[in-house]
């Protein structure tokens, strides 16, 4: 059953109009426990659209098997998405950056407010996000060190690969995720893939690891499949690396690679000259879970993340 979130209206006549799509079971009882799946805040963001679809087309399929409700938002930025904008356009704002909104604010801390007050109540939230166009992330949760207790145990169910547990400091009370879990609604901030682009083995990692979540959770009765146990780790294990010079980045490693200390990464090569400007090499044992995508690099671009400590080796 789609459902309107939120309308305004826009110039010329037009509105943004935010939907959401409620699946339940067809006869309910009054005590379902609820999950929302919410991604496209970011208009470049697309990874998520897959999830979106291949879930509900899922549980469609093997309705009978729902015993809860689900409530799936695939555009949370549709103006962004329409105009492939990380933003919303006109107001050049990141909606992850105005929440909790206000009823009472500009029309973005309305939306952010309306959004919000929807998804209240609900006994998990899943907020998927994708890298930037730059980037690409193996799948992965997000957690606040002082959310970790709560959370890592609903992460592990997720069929990720790779849980990084930040120090609190880092986390941005503006984002959607801090704010549900502000509001006691458990929240899972997921982001892998690149920007503007689908990777298709991802969605399908994530929709099997959500029907995992979904079953342990009550929501889903029907099967299951195993699913993958993921690395967990702190920001102190992990090693950025970080372009010296500029020109375009080859890569001779991939996503998902162990590699040494001093191994080479890469290089950044000038096509003016013909020249090599810079050897990449990593600056520690462990394994790459991100990796330069987008070619053109300058100084200070971030190539690399490379998960350090003892905890890759269970890969």
């Amino acid at each position: 059953m789609v459902e309107t979130v939120v309308s305004i209206g826009l110039a010329v006549d037009e509105k943004m109009i935010i939907k959401k799509n409620r699946i339940q079971p067809e006869n309910l009882k009054g005590n379902e426990k609820r999950i929302c799946i919410v991604t496209g805040l970011h208009g470049d963001e697309l990874e998520g659209q897959y999830v979106c679809y291949e879930l509900t087309k899922k549980i469609n399929e093997n309705i009978q098997f729902l015993n809860g409700i689900v409530d799936i938002y695939p555009a949370l930025n549709p103006l962004g998405i329409d105009s492939v904008h990380r933003g919303m356009p006109t107001f050049d704002l990141d909606m992850n950056r105005i929440f909790p909104g206000s009823e009472n604010g500009a029309m973005p801390e309305y939306v952010a407010a309306k959004i919000i007050e929807d998804i209240d109540g609900a006994d998990m939230c899943i907020d998927l996000h994708s890298s930037n166009i730059f980037l690409r992330e193996i799948p992965q949760v997000r957690v606040s060190e002082e959310m970790e207790e709560k959370l890592v145990p609903y992460a592990k169910l997720l069929n990720i690969d790779f849980i990084w547990v930040h120090p609190v400091s880092t986390v941005l009370e503006s984002t959607l995720t801090y704010n549900l879990n502000n509001k006691n609604v458990p929240t899972l901030l997921v982001e892998m893939g690149v920007g503007m682009r689908i990777t298709k083995e991802y969605g399908d990692q994530l929709v099997k690891g959500i029907f995992n979540l979904m079953k342990e959770i009550n929501i889903w009765t029907g099967e299951a499949l195993e699913v993958k146990e993921p690395i967990i780790s702190t920001e102190k294990e992990v090693e950025f690396v970080n372009a010296k010079s500029s020109g375009i980045f080859i890569p001779c490693v991939g996503i998902l690679d162990v590699i040494k200390k001093g191994e080479s990464m890469g290089e950044i090569l000038n096509p003016l000259t013909g020249e090599v400007e810079e050897r990449i090499v990593s600056p520690s044992d462990g394994m790459i879970f991100t990796l330069r995508e987008y070619p053109v690099v300058y100084e200070g671009s971030l190539i690399a993340r490379v998960l350090g400590g003892a905890e890759w080796r269970k890969k």
